[in-house]
């Protein structure tokens, strides 16, 4: 039984870049065949067939993955566990599961050593799965014949990083980029620099993002239209003077500048200051101006002292008086003014009052208001009356509408001065009017025309009717009743009245109750409807009783005796307007007389 100890296999990497590289190291190879014919001078080297993993691995190419294999060496253990690992590079994700073929070959025939299957010694195949890492795996395996010792691992080549050794990352300072690389493949940009590839200059921290830019870390160059150390400074109009701009190419002149170029002193008169003597300066554009001279100066800039009233500024007939500095004007009574340029209009202030163009104020007396109130009255709130007003030069003089009087037709005359109001009428006074409130019995302008009461006919169904001084009053025919004797006695009130020709005793003591109580209720009614018409109408003198006396003492015969006559129905007393009203049964007569004191139709009870 031969025995090989380690053979040294070298073998050399190839010098191609790649992003990773598997390398396996062979530590002993034992072996119960013969490995060379030739006991002296016997020499091997070991191969290795990379593949992707297969659940039956298969010795026959193409390896997938890649292949290598060592130098030929001596066929004793030293020079094989002295041997260079073999090294297999790849430029694939590494996938982290292969195949793994190992062969050992003599190396005694001239000819290509793997073109003779008799050189083959021993095959091996597994399937593994590695990691990316620097830490080597160990592993043994025995064949029918032999024993392999061996350990493998594989790792990222330069500037290849992450788990399958699929991200680049090389360091660089040029144009391309400006970054170093960590141990994980991410680029780290150098000082000044940034961006994905590091290749954005970082400016300076002033310098403006929309107007500047830089070639180099902490630079700042402007782009067209800006200057200044940060580029926020826009670039004026080429000449341009005193302007100024906010978008670069732009000249909008500084205050008191004109022109294209912002050259034109536009504010000669705040700059330079050339009129003297207390003149006016006013600016006329483009560097000019001129001067407004006070009195008594003149010339470009006023500068010259002049007499003013050689000029005769004072006009209708004003005196001129020379003063230092100027001249005063004496104006006639008619004119005003610095010049007496404007004539007075004594009238113009409206002041007279009371005009005819609106309509007077509804009060008894316009003379009651105090001055103050009546002249708002007339001159805020009705500014287009007034009596007619004449300029005299030194004073004015009101011709007063009709109904007014006074200096300034401030005075309502009195029209109720005169008494026109006959017969006890009440007078209210108007402008230029009058009203005259009559008593009763009278009408008419001046309450001089006498009334009928009864003229209207006022009583219905044949009634009678009859003048008392508080108004008309009906005697109603049988059947009949109320104030004009339109109302019908209901039916269950006549059997009331008509009974037996004998009542008893019973009966007309019955019936006589209940009229007394009927005249006490309408005496009642009578007394307090006459005492409120007396209080509303406390303004009437005692010459309109008069009258209401001497209007019933006026009356007819059959009038007057029916109001008046001892043996009447009917007593009606002056002082205090009763009725009298007898319904015992001493005849047949069943007659009833009414009185509506507020007038015809006003109530229909019993009075």
């Amino acid at each position: 039984t031969a025995h090989i100890s380690t053979i040294d296999i070298v073998f050399l990497p190839l010098q191609v870049v790649s992003s990773g590289v598997f390398e396996l190291k062979i530590h002993s190879f034992h072996t119960a065949q013969r490995i060379c014919r030739r006991h002296r001078d016997c020499h091997i080297f070991f191969r290795i067939c990379l593949k992707h993993p297969e659940d039956v691995i298969s010795a026959e190419p193409p390896c997938t993955f890649g292949t290598g294999q060592t130098n030929v060496i001596r066929a004793d253990h030293t020079s094989i566990s002295s041997s260079a690992p073999i090294r297999v590079p790849f430029h694939f994700k590494w996938p982290g599961t292969f195949s793994l073929i190992i062969e050992a070959w003599n190396a005694e025939s001239p000819t290509e050593y793997t073109d003779n299957q008799n050189n083959l010694v021993s095959r091996l195949a597994t399937r593994r799965r590695l990691a990316i890492g620097e830490d080597w795996s160990q592993d043994v395996h025995f064949g029918e014949q032999s024993e392999l010792r061996y350990s493998y691992h594989v790792f990222c080549d330069e500037y290849y990083f992450g788990d399958g050794c699929a991200d680049y990352c090389r360091p660089r300072d040029d144009t391309l980029g400006h970054y170093t690389c960590d141990e994980e493949g991410n680029r780290i940009c150098l000082e000044g620099w940034k961006g994905n590839y590091c290749s954005e200059p970082i400016c300076s921290a002033d310098c403006s993002e929309r107007h500047g830019y830089c070639e180099a870390p902490g630079g700042c160059t402007c782009r067209m239209g800006w200057q200044g150390p940060s580029c926020n400074e826009c670039v004026r109009y080429p000449g341009c003077l005193h302007g100024t701009c906010s978008q670069p190419w732009q000249c909008n002149c500084q205050e008191g500048w004109g022109g294209l170029f912002c050259d034109q002193d536009l504010n000669y008169c705040t700059n330079h200051k050339p009129c003297a003597n207390g003149a006016t300066c006013t600016n006329t554009g483009q560097g000019s101006y001129t001067c407004t001279c006070r009195p008594g100066f003149g010339g470009t800039n006023c500068e010259l002292e002049t007499n003013e009233c050689d000029s005769n500024p004072c006009k209708n007939g004003g005196s001129c008086n020379t003063m230092t500095g100027g001249y005063t004007c004496r104006c006639p009574s008619s004119y005003t003014g610095s010049n007496c340029e404007k004539k007075l209009d004594r009238c113009s202030n409206r002041p007279c009052l009371n005009g005819d163009k609106h309509k007077p104020i509804n009060t008894p007396s316009l003379n009651d208001w105090p001055p103050l109130i009546y002249w708002m009255l007339n001159k805020v709130f009705l500014p287009s009356a007034g009596g007619e007003c004449l300029d005299l030069g030194q004073s004015i003089l009101c011709r007063c509408q009709a109904g007014f009087t006074g200096a300034n037709c401030q005075v309502n005359i009195d029209d109720c001065a005169s008494s026109p109001c006959q017969n006890a009428g009440t007078c209210q006074d108007g402008v230029n009017d009058y009203t005259c409130s009559c008593t009763l019995g009278y009408t008419g302008k001046n309450c001089s025309v006498r009334s009928d009461a009864c003229g209207a006919r006022p009583c219905q169904n044949g009634g009678t009717c009859f003048t008392h001084f508080t108004g008309p009053v009906c005697q109603c025919p049988k059947g009949f009743m109320g104030p004009s004797c339109e109302f019908t006695l209901q039916p269950s009130f006549k059997p009331a009245l008509r009974q037996a020709s004998q009542p008893t005793s019973t009966t007309v003591t019955i019936s006589c109750i209940l009229a007394i109580l009927v005249l006490v209720l309408v005496a009642g009614i009578l007394f307090l409807r006459r005492r409120r018409r007396m209080q509303g109408r406390k303004q009437l003198s005692d010459i309109a009783v008069y009258n209401d006396l001497e209007t019933v003492n006026n009356l007819g015969g059959n009038e007057r005796e029916a109001f008046l006559g001892p043996n009447g129905l009917f007593k009606i007393s002056n002082s205090t307007a009763r009725l009298s009203l007898s319904l015992c049964p001493d005849g047949e007569r069943q007659d009833f007389m009414w009185r509506d004191e507020g007038g015809l139709g006003s109530g229909a009870g019993l009075r």
